[in-house]
């Protein structure tokens, strides 16, 4: 009856408003920074965008997309992800319900293809697409293909992002997840674009693979540092 009544609807719904409002207030009660200065200036005439990120430092994530950029989040469709998702809409997010696999099986049962294809068409419409770059249950820190062939076919450049800030709590969980604090420093680090050809073969695209996991390895370690911490969450 527990488990029932907390995937019930009401319950997830509450649930993802107070997780918007907690986001909100984090957010108001940071001093955040941003590195490197002008990367927004710089990124503006690539858009749109595949913005990349490590599940378990998604929380803050949307508070550094400018306001004036149109988006959309990729969510997989868990109990979990609709509290994500119901946050995520309360933060002015558009949604594409549905997350990757490491198997053609899990790709179906969590609607990668058909999250794949919206991906495409919303790229094509103008919308930036922020996604986890590693697949759920993991292993954590360890990027997928999916979001370099989302860029190879999209012909959009991916660009790594990672939010940190001073004071949070990690939880147990598979991705060691960083639950954001208020009343500290906040820091918004961001990689260079990652451009990857439509022509790119298999061993090609594992090169951009690699670098996509890389860069956020980079840009996270970047962000914890901004805020003076060490980011020791996951090995």
């Amino acid at each position: 009856m527990i488990k029932r009544l907390g995937r019930h609807p009401w319950v997830l719904s509450g649930v993802g408003t107070l997780l918007a409002a907690y986001l909100k207030l984090v957010r108001r009660t940071n001093r955040f920074v941003l590195d490197p200065p002008g990367i927004y200036d710089k990124t503006e005439p690539e858009l749109p965008v595949i913005v990349a990120m490590w599940h378990g430092q998604h929380f803050m994530v949307p508070f550094a997309k400018p306001a004036e950029w149109q988006a959309k989040v990729m969510i997989s469709r868990s109990a979990d992800g609709e509290v994500n998702a119901i946050a995520a809409r309360k933060l002015g997010l558009g949604l594409i319900r549905a997350s990757g696999g490491r198997n053609a099986r899990q790709i179906r049962k969590r609607g990668g293809m058909r999250g794949f294809i919206e991906a495409l068409r919303a790229l094509k419409d103008g919308y930036t697409i922020a996604m986890t770059a590693d697949i759920p249950k993991g292993p954590a820190r360890k990027s997928g293909v999916g979001i370099v062939q989302l860029a190879k076919h999209s012909g959009c450049p991916i660009l790594p992002v990672a939010v940190a800030t001073s004071r949070s709590i990690e939880l147990n969980s598979w991705d060691k997840a960083s639950v954001n604090l208020p009343f500290g420093r906040g820091s918004i680090a961001v990689g260079e674009l990652i451009r990857v050809p439509a022509e790119a073969g298999d061993e090609e695209l594992e090169v951009y693979r690699q670098q996509v996991e890389d860069s956020l390895n980079t840009v996270t370690t970047r962000a914890y540092e901004l805020v003076g911490r060490v980011e020791t969450s996951v090995p």
